[in-house]
């Protein structure tokens, strides 16, 4: 009797579904999320570009180095190094990322035989794009020579 009573108090739910859970996924591609934080940036609205390269970092490990640029030109110069550093490890192959950390090692100007390896490895890696690297080590090599006093 209970059971009957059950199944018809519950009789008029079963045509009722229950709610469903949906998992919003990201609309954008890690390169979008890289482009837009490119665009805020050339805008200099540095924390939105922050946000689209951290969305683009979980597929795109050049992301990191894109945030190293965003905290160098905000003079935040020990997050840049974390995330040049970040982007070395995750892609050894990212001549960029040699080339920017020596950069902002000659900016500050320390540490400044690492910064000339580093720019030794960016053109290495990267010969295509020598004349950029080849800039940043010759003026590293002037520091080095003749340090300002």
């Amino acid at each position: 009797m209970v059971s009957l009573l059950l199944v018809l108090c519950f009789l008029p739910l079963a045509g009722c579904s229950l709610p469903r859970i949906v998992i919003l996924e990201d609309p954008l591609s890690p390169e979008e999320h890289l482009n837009l934080g490119v665009a805020y940036e050339q805008k200099g609205e540095w924390e939105s570009a922050i946000n689209e390269y951290k969305a683009a970092s979980k597929k795109l490990p050049m992301a990191y180095t894109y945030l190293g640029n965003v905290y160098f030109q905000k003079t935040e110069f020990q997050v840049a190094e974390e995330y040049y550093r970040k982007a070395i490890k995750k892609d050894p192959e990212n001549a960029d990322a040699y080339n920017n950390l020596a950069w902002l090692y000659l900016t500050k100007k320390e540490q400044l035989e690492e910064a000339e390896q580093l720019a030794l490895k960016a053109i290495e890696l990267n010969p295509s794009k020598r004349d950029v690297y080849q800039d940043t080590l010759d003026q590293i090599r002037a520091v080095r020579i003749c340090p300002p006093k």
